[in-house]
């Protein structure tokens, strides 16, 4: 006797289609979450490794901050070599400030974060940045802190040392998370446009995708003692100003 093979009928596999959908729709932000949650881990790592590299410095270094060359015209970019391949100076146009503890960190990766690449592409374009020098740039350093001696600061858990803003050098106080003497919103990134640059400063765990200025995200901040925590996105009205500007009583 001669058995005829069943095949599904195309009913059956449209059911079977539906439920792989409705359950990708139910896995996907969850898993987006992790993807995230693990992004975020990774820039938190690498913050606390700059950490020890910037201990490290100022044991070698009479515990005195370097000069960021904050007043050095257009040194305020995200590179790291020149168009040779050599290390730039940290006095250099363009250099990353980054180049200054590389004897430390070792790794100019460490330097990156996973979240930070959207942001790269829209500096290397915009810019004409080599995008792979760009990804290893993703944290700012507080300009207030140059040349200033460690040992005279109070309250090292207390002075922001660098974050994931997107500015790779930070001396004014309208830069550092805090409006600008207007009134306004952060000064580099108030109406007027820059919608995905602003995003390069609260960019993790971004949520209102549809607002210019509300992005419900957060960046991470490394702290003068070598711990690093998460600051929701602000306006920085109740940021203190000697979080950034140590030797500020206010």
């Amino acid at each position: 006797m001669m058995y005829r093979k069943k095949g599904f009928t195309l009913i059956e596999l449209l059911v079977v289609i539906a439920i792989i959908a409705v359950l990708m729709a139910i896995l996907m932000p969850a898993l987006r979450r992790v993807k995230e949650q693990a992004r975020n881990q990774a820039c938190i790592s690498h913050l606390r490794s700059i950490g020890i590299g910037i201990v490290m410095y100022l044991q070698d270094n009479d515990y005195k901050m370097p000069d960021f060359h904050t007043h050095q015209g257009a040194c305020n970019g995200h590179l790291w070599y020149t168009a040779g391949g050599n290390l730039l100076k940290a006095s250099d146009n363009h250099s990353y400030w980054g180049v200054i503890y590389l004897d430390y960190v070792k790794e100019p990766e460490l330097f990156g974060c996973p979240t930070f690449k959207n942001f790269s592409q829209i500096v290397a374009q915009e810019m004409l940045y080599d995008e792979g020098e760009v990804e290893n740039s993703a944290y700012s350093m507080n300009g207030w802190l140059t040349e200033e001696n460690s040992t005279a600061i109070p309250r090292h858990a207390e002075v922001i040392v660098a974050h994931d803003h997107m500015e790779p050098r930070i001396e004014n106080g309208n830069d550092m998370l805090c409006v600008d003497s207007s009134g306004q919103n952060l000064s580099h990134y108030r109406q007027g446009g820059r919608q995905e640059w602003y995003r390069g400063i609260f960019r993790h765990s971004i949520r209102d995708s549809g607002k210019d200025f509300e992005t419900g995200g957060k960046l991470n901040c490394l702290w003068l003692d070598g711990h690093v925590t998460t600051i929701k996105e602000t306006l920085g009205e109740e940021i203190p100003k000697r979080w950034y500007d140590p030797l500020n009583k206010n």
